[in-house]
């Protein structure tokens, strides 16, 4: 059985409704003191990294875009080239939020803007609509390889370049020891995690970490993930740690339940042995008192018996 935690590091930012968030319910929940504080910081490359990739932005009539981030160093890399975005220029947005944030830069409504639901699956069949264009795709330096690998599968036209990178924090005012768990997101946030407390093991913190790639960034070194998700059951990181807190609750009421018992059960035995104890003692005194009452008759009958014997030798 999993220790319990109390305690919980989140390597992310506070949610925005910290008090409507679903982080707020958990911790009511079960008790439970949660931290939130981002492991690492998202940074723009340099012009001259920018240049090194010689890729033209006019290149690409149709631009995907799956972050806010990618929106404001795409219009900065534009207008560092002195680049003039074309008004045929397509837009293809992983939410409607991220489509919306575009109006930062661009006049919406003169604009051809599409977006999905949430995901990026419910984007490509969007993009296939569009399956002759070239499509440019801001990324991360670390970018998961998913959605390229989804776009191929689509025979999507793309190319991908790097417009910003995730780089650790200094997180050396963070006292590690306070927490029971770190919950974690990615490898980045991994690899921050161990430069900044790298003689921390699982024997120290639990983890619960987010994505395969993040879990085997733990395993890597050598780190024990406690708490998985996405699941069948959890695909949430909330949803796991849920699922989580209330096993290990489950766990504490049953050891308490299972020691309450074994407690009965000793008392009896204790009752039972005293009673038994008690008993024999009352046995044995009473087998004495017997013994001494016989051995007071048979004094008396002797006694009696001699008397009985002088008087008749007197006659």
């Amino acid at each position: 059985m999993a220790k319990s935690a109390k305690n919980i590091l989140i390597s992310q930012n506070a949610p925005a409704e910290k008090e409507q968030s679903q982080y707020k319910l958990l911790a009511e929940k079960y008790n439970l003191n949660l931290t939130f504080n981002k492991f690492f910081e998202v940074v723009r490359i340099s012009n001259k990294e920018f240049r090194a990739q010689r890729i033209n932005l006019l290149d690409y009539p149709a631009v995907i875009m799956t972050s806010k981030m990618a929106v404001d160093n795409y219009f900065h890399f534009a207008e560092q080239m002195r680049l003039v975005i074309p008004d045929e220029m397509k837009f293809f947005c992983i939410t409607d939020s991220i489509a919306n944030y575009l109006q930062n830069y661009i006049q919406y409504r003169k604009r051809k803007i599409f977006y999905g639901k949430l995901t990026f699956d419910e984007l490509i069949p969007v993009m296939l609509k569009h399956r002759e264009d070239k499509y440019l795709f801001p990324c991360a330096e670390d970018a998961s390889a998913i959605n390229f690998k989804k776009l191929e599968a689509a025979n999507i036209n793309y190319t991908k370049i790097v417009m910003h990178r995730s780089e650790p924090k200094d997180l050396s005012k963070i006292d590690i020891k306070k927490y029971d768990m770190v919950v974690v997101f990615s490898p980045i946030g991994v690899k921050s995690f161990v430069t900044n407390f790298p003689n921390t093991t699982s024997d120290d913190v639990m983890f619960a970490a987010f994505g395969k790639p993040t879990q085997k960034a733990l395993q890597k070194y050598k780190l024990k993930v406690t708490v998985a998700a996405p699941t069948v059951k959890s695909p949430s990181m909330i949803m796991a740690l849920d699922h989580f807190f209330e096993e290990t609750s489950q766990a504490k009421t049953s050891k308490k339940a299972t020691a309450t018992k074994d407690d009965d059960t000793k008392t009896a035995a204790s009752v039972k042995k005293t009673t038994k104890t008690t008993a024999a003692k009352t046995t044995t005194a009473t087998a004495k008192t017997t013994v001494s009452k016989a051995k007071t008759s048979s004094t008396t009958k002797t006694a009696t018996t001699k008397t009985a014997k002088a008087k008749k030798a007197d006659q």
